[in-house]
């Protein structure tokens, strides 16, 4: 509880510079490209439309249906992988947050567990600007504007913290043995099979078991109420409230535990220079 408290108050305190830094890192990223952040939106699009053609062009998919509601696959598609995209940006970036900026670290003063955060905040930019980018698609597609847009609000908050306390694990671990980037990477890329981004799950309907350990999976619940906020007609949060105590205990485990190793173990990150 101790660490978990002290990780949190040096969020809260340097807050400011978080922000200030996360614009830095976003422009210093794209500086020397010709297009700079633009790269930031076109890449991801460039992911959707691929997929988008494989997964339901060429294997003509049928609508999916979103509370009670069909929707168009490539609507349905756009809804998931925009959450897809920050979550695997941000985690990957946060994996190496800390190792790739020691240099850094051996010169300047700030706690070392806002560099995950600032790093995740740069990604968090680029996802506010591709959500606004999907809604007006969306609505330009038919799909009209309710009150359960609302619920974005709770699921971008929901997302951060997850990516958040994933990463405080992960950047730890990446400093100490560097093949835990390595790992981390290829797991995602399994994840994006396994967490309802590509495919609807309920198409396991005769297979009960693993349909049910996939819903147990908190992207998916993200990703779930994403689809939900922007095509249906529930407070998914509300009434999927057992998955709502589930996903808030594992976020909740998650960054205890990371805050733990984290600050255990910062103090020696300067050794493995």
């Amino acid at each position: 509880m101790k660490s978990a408290l002290t990780v949190m108050r040096e969020q809260i305190n340097n807050f400011y510079l978080i922000r200030r830094l996360s614009l830095y890192e976003i422009k210093s990223k794209n500086k020397n490209n010709y297009l700079g952040m633009t790269w930031e939106i076109i890449s991801p699009s460039i992911q959707i439309l691929i997929y988008w053609f494989v997964f339901g062009t060429l294997r003509n998919r049928a609508p999916v249906e979103v509370d009670g509601n069909n929707i168009q696959f490539f609507a349905w598609l756009l809804a998931g992988f925009i959450l897809w995209i920050f979550f695997y940006q941000s985690t990957i970036q946060g994996s190496k947050s800390i190792y790739s900026r020691l240099k850094m670290l051996s010169k300047m003063n700030f706690p070392m567990s806002i560099i995950p955060n600032y790093v995740i905040f740069s990604q968090f930019y680029v996802h506010m600007f591709m959500l606004g980018i999907s809604i007006i698609i969306i609505q330009l597609m038919g799909y009209q504007f309710s009150i359960y847009y609302f619920q974005l609000l709770y699921y971008i908050f929901a997302a951060f913290c997850l990516v958040f306390a994933i990463s405080l694990i992960t950047s730890t671990l990446s400093t100490i043995i560097r093949d835990i980037h390595m790992l981390l990477s290829s797991t995602l890329r399994m994840l994006l099979y396994l967490s309802g981004v590509l495919w609807p799950i309920t198409l396991l309907k005769d297979f009960d078991v693993i349909m049910e350990l996939m819903k147990l999976n908190p992207l998916y619940y993200l990703i779930e109420g994403y689809r939900t906020a922007l095509f249906g007609n529930s407070w998914h949060f509300i009434e999927q409230w057992e998955y709502t105590l589930l996903f808030w205990g594992s976020v909740l485990t998650l960054y205890f535990f990371g805050s733990i190793l984290h600050v255990k173990f910062r103090r020696h990150f300067i050794d493995y220079l």
